[in-house]
């Protein structure tokens, strides 16, 4: 089944972004030109326990992104494949640092494939001064007491700065 023409121009970027880290927005800023409308949707994700609360999390990614054309902040709690259908997206975008990734993701998309044919997954690799940056390790780096400087938004550094003062 093909994508309907108006479903392109909708991306998802879904992620628990707990932080959002530079990563994460070098692959926003990239793809942002490439759709006329990119929802970068934070799961609430109770289950894998997020430092964070999904307001906070809400809250630094909107900083973080702000004044980047055509992207849009929101939260959900739903199946992704309930939210991609509620906004009408026709895109699933996602992120490959490293192949170590590429199992889990492919397995993700083709089980989004059944849920959503409505759907496309598609994937971006991180720019190469981004490609060893995960939101985990930038947590522990700030818990441990490191500068996690270069791999956030200053937003995000305060209130990691916060959480582990």
């Amino acid at each position: 089944m093909s994508v309907p023409h108006s479903r392109t121009r909708v991306a998802v970027y879904p992620g628990t972004f707990d932080p959002i880290t530079n990563g994460h927005i070098d692959l926003v800023t990239r793809a942002a030109p490439l759709f006329d409308r990119l929802v970068v949707a934070i799961a609430d994700s109770q289950s894998k326990g997020p430092c964070f609360a999904l307001d906070e999390r809400l809250d630094m990614a909107s900083a973080a992104l702000d004044g980047i054309a055509n992207v849009e902040v929101r939260g959900f709690s739903t199946l992704l494949a309930s939210f991609v259908n509620e906004i009408e997206a026709g895109v699933i975008l996602r992120g490959l640092r490293a192949v170590s990734d590429f199992e889990y993701e492919f397995q993700l998309a083709s089980m989004n494939r059944h849920l959503i044919p409505l759907a496309e997954t598609m994937f971006l690799t991180p720019a190469e001064q981004y490609s060893f940056i995960s939101s985990s390790l930038v947590r522990e780096i700030a818990r441990l007491g490191g500068d996690v400087s270069g791999f956030v938004h200053p937003v995000v550094q305060q209130a990691l700065s916060r959480r582990w003062a």
